[in-house]
């Protein structure tokens, strides 16, 4: 089970997504997190979006052949976390609750979507046929 791969898709260029995913752990005996750029082509962001998952309104963790997204996403990835650490222990706490994780999630989605717009940052709109070319 160590060897097994769990992939966390996201935007990086969300400077807030990005510092959270550098900072997140997940404990050695449940796998290897692999972080993906929800901007780049591949196979996961194919996958994602043949799900109908609008990747700029939650990132996905995918384990196995189950896919995590948003609040339950953030959810998953506190349970899955290592305890140490300041972050993740402030991760577990905060995330290890399904209803705080429900209530939590829209607001830092929308100061994720307020950052990106003061930065001038496109959204990736892996559901709309022009973000559909990529993939």
């Amino acid at each position: 089970m160590p060897d097994k791969e769990i992939f966390l898709v996201y935007d990086t260029q969300c400077p807030a997504c990005h510092y959270y995913c550098q900072l997140v752990r997940i404990r050695e005996s449940v796998g290897k997190l692999k972080l993906v750029d929800a901007r780049e082509p591949s196979e996961i962001m194919n996958e994602i979006t043949v799900a109908g998952l609008d990747i700029d309104q939650g990132m996905v963790l995918k384990i196995g052949g189950a896919m995590y997204y948003g609040s339950d996403a953030i959810h998953m990835l506190s349970l899955l976390g290592t305890r140490s650490g300041f972050f993740n222990r402030i991760n577990y706490w905060t995330f290890r609750s399904t209803v705080a994780s429900k209530v939590l999630y829209p607001i830092l989605r929308y100061f994720r979507n307020l950052l990106l717009k003061v930065l001038g940052k496109t959204k990736i709109n892996n559901l709309t046929i022009e973000g559909n070319n990529r993939f």
